[in-house]
């Protein structure tokens, strides 16, 4: 039976990078993953999705060239080539991420792994047929779609009618029509890759409003976008069959039919933690959820729990921070997880992305914050290279600290420039000190200088 310092169930982004920081720093360190090394993120959600939304948007822009003079006849795209692409993307990451693995020199057993128990002061795990020992083992077993006990659901997905964003990705035939069940960040990001390239799309939800967290004016801002796409809206509504090609909706009781081709069904998703034998060592959880302290550690010595399984921010780069915090936890390094300074993107058309306190948020805990407000025409290289765009900045400053403490972005690379906002408010600038900053010119960036100047504190 070998000995491992650190074992890491699961090879996502949080898992594989625990496993090579474990690595790096000397530790004996075992990877198990049962299904893809990379994960979903890798395989079947963030960099899948953005390789065709790369796609999309240069198709699109060559449709509307003529907007920058630019004549284009006769574009097209090719369903199937994209899907060859997105493939191709794929595995030249997952290549790198196992060779980043083997320098690090983690040895990586890609079958299911499962808890046998404890040993002394070590756990004993069992992955394709062998036993292994270690002394700390790191929980990363991801997230799935979450599928609802739906009258009809489960014949709808065998025949292809219904899908999840994993099957809608190998999708190598533009649909006519598609109805997007959850307005959420995946389900944005592929109704706008199909709206782009010709899907009529309707997304049904069943809040208020789209983009989950994202600042109500900033998502009125992405809905605008949307709907020039030929994006229609179903909000307040939930979708109750999906039968034969005709999905039916509720709107507060008010029942209506939508016809289409293919149904997304993107309405969130849940915490795998069954199969893996968490009870033998008895991991505290909590509404499907593994608990976590601040080092992503459980009520069980030497167990930790990263990224989707314990529920605290089901984003990839959440996972990556969750499993250094955890390595540096098991080195007797204390480097705990903070999370005033996580950002959220999403990849429309235009990006979207926010960090920190939105004004309502701060003065709901006490802070005298102070916003403002400014479109993105403000950067000249904006107004350059966008006609008629109705990007924003919305930035929150502490009034008392004279620091910034939120943004939200609507424009150009937001997902970008969030990182600069991030480092301002974890390093809690003041507002002297960004406003001495030099910011390169002309940049998208200087967005963010000109909201800076523009608080009156």
């Amino acid at each position: 039976m070998a000995d491992f310092d650190v074992t890491v169930f699961g090879a996502g982004p949080g898992g594989y990078l625990a496993a090579e920081r474990a690595g790096q720093a000397g530790l004996k360190t075992l990877l198990v993953e049962k299904q893809h090394i990379g994960g979903t993120c890798l395989n079947e959600g963030c960099i899948p999705t953005k390789t065709l939304l790369k796609s999309a948007k240069l198709f699109h822009a060559c449709k509307t060239s003529q907007t920058y003079c630019v004549g284009c006849e006769n574009v097209s795209i090719d369903q199937k080539a994209v899907v060859a692409r997105k493939r191709a993307v794929t595995a030249q990451l997952v290549a790198g991420v196992k060779a980043g693995l083997k320098a690090s020199k983690v040895k990586t057993v890609e079958a299911e792994g499962h808890i046998l128990g404890r040993d002394g002061d070590g756990i004993i795990i069992e992955a394709a047929g062998t036993t292994y020992h270690t002394k700390n083992l790191i929980l990363a077993t991801g997230s799935h779609p979450i599928i609802p006990n739906a009258e009809g659901l489960t014949d709808a997905m065998a025949d292809g009618f219904v899908l999840t964003s994993t099957e809608l990705l190998e999708l190598e035939e533009v649909p006519e029509t598609m109805v997007v069940v959850g307005g959420g960040v995946i389900g944005l990001e592929m109704a706008t890759y199909y709206a782009m390239v010709g899907t009529k799309v309707d997304i049904v939800e069943a809040a208020p409003k789209i983009a989950g967290d994202l600042d109500a004016e900033a998502t009125a801002v992405i809905q605008k976008a949307c709907e020039a796409l030929g994006m229609t809206f179903h909000l307040n509504t939930k979708a109750r069959t999906a039968i034969n090609g005709v999905v039916t909706l509720d709107c507060g009781g008010q029942l209506s039919e939508l016809k289409c081709d293919k149904v997304l069904l993107c309405i969130g998703r849940a915490p795998n933690l069954d199969g893996y034998g968490l009870e033998t060592l008895h991991v505290p959880t909590e509404k499907g959820r593994i608990l976590v302290d601040e080092h992503c550690l459980t009520g069980v010595p030497n167990v930790y729990a990263i990224g989707d399984c314990n529920g605290t921010g089901m984003l990839a780069h959440v996972a990556y921070r969750q499993g250094e915090v955890a390595v540096k936890h098991i080195q007797g390094i204390d480097d705990p997880m903070r999370w005033g300074c996580v950002p959220s993107l999403v990849h429309t058309e235009p990006e979207a992305a926010f960090v920190g306190e939105t004004v309502e948020s701060a003065k709901a805990k006490g802070i005298d914050a102070v916003g403002v407000k400014l479109p993105f025409q403000y950067s000249g290289l904006y107004i350059a290279e966008n006609e008629n765009g109705t990007g924003i900045i919305k930035a929150v400053f502490d009034k008392k600290k004279r620091t910034m403490i939120g943004v939200t972005l609507v424009g150009g690379p937001a997902s970008e420039l969030i990182t600069i906002c991030s480092m301002m408010i974890e390093n809690e600038l003041t507002v002297d000190r960004m406003k001495s900053y030099v910011y390169p010119h002309p940049t998208y960036a200087e967005i963010i200088k000109e909201a800076i100047f523009a608080a009156k504190l």
